[in-house]
């Protein structure tokens, strides 16, 4: 089965800060991926190193076998779509118009003729459809953060990347968000998430993938990465993992003191 992403040796430097070394991944249709790490390891900027919106010093993208760096911006915006973790709107534009946006990729083909039941369906399934109307601007940041998942889901885009998007929501939503997701996923599109919240991720994903400064520390099921000894090394915890009732359960006793720059 051909990956929908797969990426090989991922370097991005800024200046003489390395941000991302030797990153490594692969991402198969249907699959869920969760990306986790400790603030400042470089989750937000490896999604973005997937799309091409980062600089790659060294290493390679391919997005359903074809290079990333092959293709135009128009094809990747058909192939994957990403929302980011700033979800700030300033412009004024309805809900229903920021959703409409996740259509742009499709004008002129074919596709375009599906725009409204697309758009419907997005609307429905982010669970926005009272807030159509409304000015994105009067939005709390957890209806935003659907409003932008409504978009993404427009696009109908066989990847989706999302980073942290459960951060603005209450556990009612942040639930839901993460079974839709799931839902998706069984349909076949293949889901990368960067999750804060280990005890989602360990519930949610299918492999977890840790980074630690910029390079991969762990990547495989949740059983297998979660371990006491893998979170005293990323996250500089001391804690217990237990599996309770077939779900894990993460208790910290304490936390060591860390300085890490944010990326």
């Amino acid at each position: 089965m051909t990956s929908a992403i797969e990426a090989r040796g991922l370097r991005v430097e800024r200046g003489a800060r390395v941000v991302l070394d030797d990153v490594s991944l692969t991402l198969a249709p249907g699959e869920r991926l969760a990306v986790v790490g400790a603030n400042g390891s470089g989750k937000s900027t490896l999604l973005r190193a997937l799309l091409g919106l980062e600089r790659l010093a060294r290493g390679e993208v391919r997005l359903r076998a074809r290079a990333l760096a092959s293709l135009s911006r128009l094809e990747i915006a058909r192939t994957a779509t990403l929302v980011l973790q700033d979800t700030h709107v300033e412009a004024p534009i309805t809900v229903r118009d920021l959703v409409t946006l996740g259509r742009h990729p499709h004008r002129g083909r074919p596709e375009a003729r599906h725009d409204a039941a697309r758009i419907r369906e997005a609307l429905a399934r982010a669970d926005i459809v009272s807030l159509a109307d409304r000015d994105v601007r009067t939005l709390s940041g957890g209806e935003l953060q659907r409003a932008h998942l409504a978009r993404a889901l427009a696009q109908d885009c066989p990847i989706l990347l999302l980073d942290e998007p459960t951060a603005s929501l209450d556990l009612g939503h942040q639930i839901a968000l993460l079974d839709l997701l799931a839902e998706l996923g069984g349909e076949g599109r293949a889901v990368c998430v960067v999750l804060h919240d280990l005890a989602l991720a360990a519930r949610w994903a299918e492999r977890i993938l840790v980074l630690a400064e910029g390079r991969v520390l762990a990547c495989g099921a949740p059983r297998e990465v979660l371990t006491r000894e893998l979170l005293a090394e990323g996250f500089a915890v001391d804690a217990r993992v237990r599996d309770v009732e077939g779900e894990l359960v993460i208790t910290s006793a304490h936390a060591r003191s860390t300085t890490r720059e944010a990326r």
